[in-house]
């Protein structure tokens, strides 16, 4: 079986390349084995995002219900986070912003946020709202190449932020007289339960009390920045202090007493599915519609290297989606889709995923394109006034700590 070809990969990003680039099909299984509980993504009203698809070939090709498990821009954030990982190994370009800057913060908020975390890239409001060097990052030589690049022109991506030509972005935070440029994800992966044993099993359950405290009709009057400043309310007492935080509330809010979980109040449990697997693609047509100065096959293939190597890291092995979601790869097929005849290809190893992108890195470099030994250390921001001050607020320092 042959294994994926850089002189290929380049030929076949160039504007006369025809064919239309690579599927990776893996099924998989929860640890506990197949047919064991999967926890689905959750979203906002308490819902799974349940469809319909096709499966088998031919005469046996039939619609059956599925959940989809991790959808398109989650398994992104999965592989930019992968990215995040191997970047010093990858030698990836990644701005950071510092926010140490701005303690005390709570122990769960981080100090340095990667770029490679930023939810909408390139065009991330993090980004445009940070400093460099006590300039404002918008008003910088990089922050105005990062802002107004484009499909067309890509160069300034390619050098400081490649992830958002492969995984997309919408310039959208910069206002009606800003860029508004647009790409669509080249890379895109999903992973789906196929034909769920049911589709609204809740989670039953009791937060448990070991002294089972009750105040009767009584409530508690608490903060609701910090709960441990709390009294018992008491019959007559204000239902709020003088700060307007303080309200009248149960006892179970702050943590103390018994709390049945029933009805529309239990979270939506794991499901049962006939089968899981992650269809994953990726696009060449896309991927042709990206220009550079230079070397633009080259930027492509680059492109897709680095998503081949981030999709090795995140999903070549046994991963962990959320509670209740650990999966197993138990088999994966990777297919070349030629023009007339597709042609499985092997799958890589990560070293050989690594050598791959390495191996296309240094045609791309060699073409003049700003990347490989040009991409630089982190570029460190700061948070622009008005981002600290909302900071801050959201994370007030404790009176009198």
């Amino acid at each position: 079986m042959a294994k994926i070809d850089p002189e290929r990969l380049i030929a076949q990003c160039s504007d006369d390349g025809v064919d239309a680039g690579i599927t990776i099909r893996t099924e998989l299984e929860p640890l506990a084995g197949p047919g064991a509980k999967v926890k689905p993504a959750v979203y906002q009203g308490g819902v799974f995002q349940l469809g319909r698809r096709w499966v088998g070939d031919g005469e046996e090709r039939r619609a059956v219900d599925v959940i989809v498990i991790d959808n398109e821009p989650s398994q992104a954030n999965r592989l930019e986070a992968a990215l995040e990982r191997m970047r010093e190994r990858l030698r990836l370009p990644e701005f950071v912003l510092d926010l140490s800057g701005l303690e005390p913060l709570p122990p769960h908020v981080p100090r340095r946020l990667s770029s490679f975390r930023f939810p909408h890239r390139n065009a991330d409001a993090y980004l445009r709202d940070s400093m460099f060097d006590g300039t404002e990052f918008l008003r910088t030589d990089i922050g105005k190449a990062v802002m107004t690049a484009t499909a067309d022109d890509a160069d300034a991506l390619l050098e400081w932020f490649p992830q958002a030509l492969l995984y997309g972005f919408w310039q959208s935070h910069l206002g009606k007289k800003g860029s508004q440029a647009k790409l669509a994800r080249s890379w895109v992966s999903e992973i789906v339960g196929y034909e769920p044993a049911a589709t609204d099993v809740r989670s039953l359950g009791l937060k448990g009390d070991p002294l089972n405290l009750t105040l009767g009709d009584e409530g508690v009057a608490y903060d609701e920045q910090w709960h441990e400043r709390w009294e018992v309310a008491g019959k007559g007492k204000s239902s709020s202090s003088d700060s307007g935080k303080q309200k009248n509330k149960k006892l179970s809010d702050i943590g103390h007493g018994q709390v049945p979980v029933t009805g529309d109040d239990a979270a939506l449990s794991g499901v049962s599915f006939r089968a899981v697997s992650q269809q994953t693609s990726l696009s060449l047509p896309l991927l042709r519609r990206i220009h550079t100065s230079k070397g633009a096959s080259e930027a492509r293939a680059l492109l897709a290297a680095m998503g081949v190597v981030a999709h090795v890291a995140a999903f070549g092995r046994a991963f962990h989606l959320r509670s209740g979601c650990d999966l197993r790869p138990v088999s994966a097929s990777w297919t070349w889709l030629g023009a007339e005849v597709d042609e499985p290809i092997e799958a890589p190893t990560l070293d050989e995923a690594v050598e791959f992108f390495e191996a296309v890195v240094d045609r791309a470099a060699s073409a003049g394109l700003p990347v490989g030994n040009r991409w630089s250390e982190p570029v460190v921001l700061g948070p622009k006034p008005n981002l600290a001050e909302v900071i801050r607020q959201t994370f007030p320092e404790p009176e009198g700590s």
